[in-house]
């Protein structure tokens, strides 16, 4: 029989933050209604930004508390990336969910780790936030097998990503998938067709 462990067992993210070197959102993602309202975000986003902007946090992950909750962070050219935990989570479980997303992001950014690249591949880097928590749990921490996840859920029946097709591409693609659903339903109008006048 399988043992389930209850929420409270099992350490939990309050938030995940990819700000830019100025405090402004690059991508965040909240899991606790610790700040029920977006103005509550954003002024947390400010505090975080402000207690941590003259720390050296590039070479390795720093800690600090604020509000009675410990956030790891590590910056990275113009780009830095937090996770929060509550007083009580472990600091480690924290630095590991930091490192995975910072590995996932470096790989999607293919090395190239700032802003402008970030905000090329929001959408990646987004998926890369779904893959990590869902809802305060952790579901993985290693960088690649996030960064995979991440890609071959935005891939397209071509393979390449929206964030990589010209207009043209995409055009093309959304008229092959306009095809294929046009004959499809053809195809089974006259499948019915064709029953409804054997019977």
């Amino acid at each position: 029989m399988a043992t389930f462990l209850s929420r409270e067992v099992c350490p939990t993210i309050k938030n995940i933050l990819l700000l830019d070197s100025e405090g402004k959102r690059v991508a965040v993602k909240y899991y606790s209604d610790d700040w029920p309202t977006n103005s509550a975000k954003l002024a947390f986003e400010k505090s975080v930004f402000t207690k941590t902007q003259k720390t050296n946090a590039r070479t390795e992950a720093e800690i600090t508390m604020l509000e009675n909750n410990i956030i790891v962070y590590r910056f990275v050219q113009d780009l830095h990336f937090f996770v929060t935990g509550g007083d009580d989570e472990n600091e480690l479980i924290l630095a590991t969910v930091l490192q995975g997303f910072f590995d996932a992001v470096t790989l999607i950014l293919r090395n190239n780790v700032e802003q402008r690249e970030a905000l090329e591949n929001l959408d990646l880097i987004l998926l890369c936030l779904d893959e990590i928590v869902d809802g305060g749990m952790i579901l993985e921490t290693d960088g690649s097998i996030i960064a995979g996840k991440a890609a071959t859920s935005s891939n397209m029946d071509d393979g390449a990503s929206l964030s990589e097709q010209t207009i043209s591409q995409a055009l093309a693609t959304a008229r092959e998938h306009l095809t294929r659903s046009l004959l499809s339903y053809l195809n089974h109008l006259i499948y019915r067709w064709c029953f409804a006048a054997i019977f």
